[in-house]
């Protein structure tokens, strides 16, 4: 049998101020509902492989539940296009994650060339790695003529394919679709990207920000007193042009994560720690691993957890494209020096709580993989 309140006389006043009591309540809870809503992001990388630190980037984003990945799209730097196409097919099979796109970018730079870089080095001094166009040597799978080689894999060849189309339009097409919501993260030259800009001009405007592995500052001294090839900049100096047009569009905010990845490493202890949970993706890891710093396995972290960071800068940040000793250099400016040439302010990042990234790192990649 219903209760009194049934029976009473309806009391627009007592409605009214029910109404307006939950509609407070709405809006109280709306911030916390869009704060839980995942991150957006697109990934831009040269994802040679089986492992490393081309590859490992991708579980800071799939092995983070407060990230929604768009898609990844692929960039000739480290090794050429298809055969890094095949490497990330690969291990998102292995992760289970074959909902994801791969989406197929540039084979070559815009203007750089293997012919130009050889010239460069005659001039001006050896340059430690070439990425696809490194000499071929024994028990290494460098083959810098064949850019449409995709050697077997030692994983196993992928049975996936990468989605149709390019990985401009792909870009273009997700900042569209999600205006001042997209966070494009850029770990390997920045070819795509590029691409993207000169297709659409409001393309970077559309982006929430971008964040990218690159843009060492003062790092000639660590050539001489540290290793060379980690402070090559490799990143910047494998398409200068193209770190050009992306360094002077329109962002809203651009991070880069250059000289302080090198104060990392994927140790044995690393190792250990990540393959003690297992999963397929830890003994892939693990099995295929590589001691190098965890460059982009940084850059990633840093794009979803800001609060890594425990120091930065704010400079105006472009490439020198001169072809002398500095091209492919970045150069920064104060604002009050800056020759305001479309040179972009970007946040440099100098200082991460490494404890905390090494945890983050180790806690995605031991993501529960479905069906394991």
């Amino acid at each position: 049998m219903p209760g009194p309140f049934f029976f009473q006389e309806f009391d627009p006043m007592r409605f009214s101020f029910a109404g307006l009591a939950l509609a407070a309540l709405m809006l109280a809870v709306a911030p916390h509902a869009r704060a839980a809503e995942p991150m957006l992001v697109v990934h831009d990388n040269d994802f040679i492989g089986p492992g490393g630190p081309d590859i490992q980037p991708v579980v800071m984003l799939i092995g983070n539940p407060a990230v929604r990945v768009l898609g990844f799209t692929v960039v000739s730097g480290d090794g050429w296009r298809d055969e890094e196409t095949a490497h990330l097919l690969r291990f998102l099979e292995i992760a289970r994650r074959t909902d994801l796109p791969v989406v197929n970018g540039a084979v070559f730079p815009l203007v750089n060339s293997a012919e130009r870089m050889r010239a460069w080095e005659q001039a001006y001094g050896k340059i430690p790695w070439k990425g696809a166009w490194n000499d071929p040597k024994p028990g290494e799978n460098f083959h810098p003529n064949e850019p449409y080689l995709v050697p077997d894999n030692p994983s196993g060849n992928p049975t996936t394919k990468p989605a149709p189309g390019t990985a401009a339009d792909f870009l273009i097409r997700q900042v569209r679709e999600y205006p001042h919501q997209v966070t494009i993260l850029a770990t390997g030259p920045l070819t795509n990207l590029a691409l993207a800009i000169r297709l659409d001009p409001e393309f970077a405007g559309l982006a929430k920000e971008l964040v990218f592995m690159g843009g060492l500052i003062g790092n000639n001294p660590q050539q001489v007193t540290g290793d060379a090839d980690f402070n090559s900049d490799f990143n910047i100096l494998f398409d200068p042009e193209a770190a050009h047009i992306v360094l002077t569009a329109p962002w809203a905010h651009i991070t880069s994560l250059g000289t302080v990845t090198n104060q990392t490493m994927m140790s044995p202890d690393l190792i250990e720690r990540m393959a003690s949970v297992k999963t397929p993706v830890t003994e892939f890891l693990a099995k295929y691993t590589i001691k190098l710093p965890l460059w982009d396995e940084m850059a990633a972290a840093v794009a979803v957890d800001r609060s890594l960071v425990t120091s930065q800068i704010e400079a105006y940040m472009d490439v020198d494209l001169e072809h002398g000793m500095h091209y492919g250099q970045v150069h920064v400016w104060p604002e009050a020096i800056t020759p305001h040439q479309g040179e972009r302010k970007v946040t440099i990042v100098e200082g991460v709580d490494l404890d905390r990234f090494y945890d983050q790192f180790l806690k995605a990649a031991q993501f529960p993989v479905k069906g394991n």
